[in-house]
């Protein structure tokens, strides 16, 4: 009997045993998720915080990720504003237009000039038939040869338009680097709590949160990617018009100025056209007006001429004298 009470005592404390480790495996994690997300939507001074809950969970096992992450922290800490021209993230955009006699040699001349600064050429779009012909050239060159490269294409013809942007990305590169850091040291503490897992229920949950960790991980590296790219090569719009081709119109602005200069032209416009249609109706207005007024004068001033025949007083009607009637004489008493 007493073997028996043994046993029993024994499963439960195994059970005990099982509960509590589920329990510090969850406890861990939501503190290793709550740092984490609060990195994520903070700024970069707020995202050291999440590396430290990591190390509680696991003391002394996160020293070298802690360690890249303070070191990311600290450059996104520093003012932007202090550093120097060479060191901020600029992506440069520009477009130039030019006419010249011949499009193909123009445009494959273009082509070399990108890649002889070290670009390619992203796209080629051309159009020709017996009238005009044109073509549109998009070109990736490094940024430090941009400003050539726009003056080398604009002296291929005559200039006709030029369009340069420039759009400083440098915070928003910093903070990538700050939750990229966050992001990893993440990473790290699911792989290390995975590899601690007790129970298959606790590996199956590990697994699916460090396989999301992982997927965010890898989209904030792609945007990192993407904006080191767009820093790396400026983007120019090379237009190539032949001598007939039309400069293209830039896009209507909105708003109300947009609305009421377009009121306006199209007033101007209707007026120019009802001027017209007057101008080209007056002629005959005056070749056919004129003899038909001229008719119907000479018809009134007839008529005003003619004799109207003598009106004769009707004859007075004939008088008729009725007899009037006697009154008979009273008979005798």
């Amino acid at each position: 009997m007493s073997g028996r009470r043994g046993s029993e005592a024994g499963a439960g404390r195994r059970r005990l045993a099982g509960v509590l480790g589920v329990l510090t495996l969850t406890a861990a994690l939501a503190l290793a998720g709550c740092g984490s997300d609060a990195g994520d939507h903070a700024s970069s001074g707020t995202a050291a915080d999440a590396p430290a809950g990591a190390e509680q969970a696991q003391p002394g096992a996160a020293e070298a990720p802690a360690g890249g992450v303070g070191e990311a922290d600290t450059s996104a800490k520093e003012p932007t504003t202090e550093l120097g021209v060479n060191q901020r993230a600029i992506v440069y955009t520009g477009s130039v237009t030019v006419r010249v006699d011949d499009v193909d040699a123009a445009a494959a001349r273009a082509v070399g000039i990108a890649t002889g600064a070290g670009g390619f050429l992203g796209g080629d779009n051309r159009s020709s038939d017996e009238s005009r012909s044109e073509a549109t050239l998009q070109l990736r060159v490094p940024a430090d040869r941009f400003a050539t490269v726009v003056d080398e294409i604009a002296r291929l013809g005559e200039q006709l338009r030029r369009d340069i942007k420039t759009d400083d990305v440098t915070e928003e590169s910093l903070d990538l680097d700050a939750r990229i850091a966050t992001q990893k040291a993440r990473v790290e503490s699911g792989r290390r709590l995975l590899a601690q897992a007790n129970s298959l229920s606790d590996l199956v949950m590990l697994e699916g949160e460090l396989a999301k960790r992982e997927a965010d991980l890898a989209s904030l590296e792609a945007k990192k990617r993407r904006l080191a790219d767009l820093t790396a090569l400026s983007t120019i719009t090379a237009v190539i018009l032949g001598p007939n081709a039309q400069v293209p119109e830039d896009e209507p602005a909105g708003g109300f100025l947009a609305g009421l200069e377009g009121g306006w032209t199209a007033f101007v416009a209707s007026l120019r056209v009802l001027l017209t249609v007057l101008g080209a109706l007056l002629p005959w207005a005056i070749g056919l007006g004129l003899p038909l007024f001229g008719v119907l004068w000479l018809v009134r001033r007839f008529r005003a001429r003619r004799p109207l025949p003598a009106l004769t007083a009707p004859a007075p009607a004939a008088r008729v004298n009725l007899p009037v009637p006697t009154q008979a004489p009273a008979p005798p008493d």
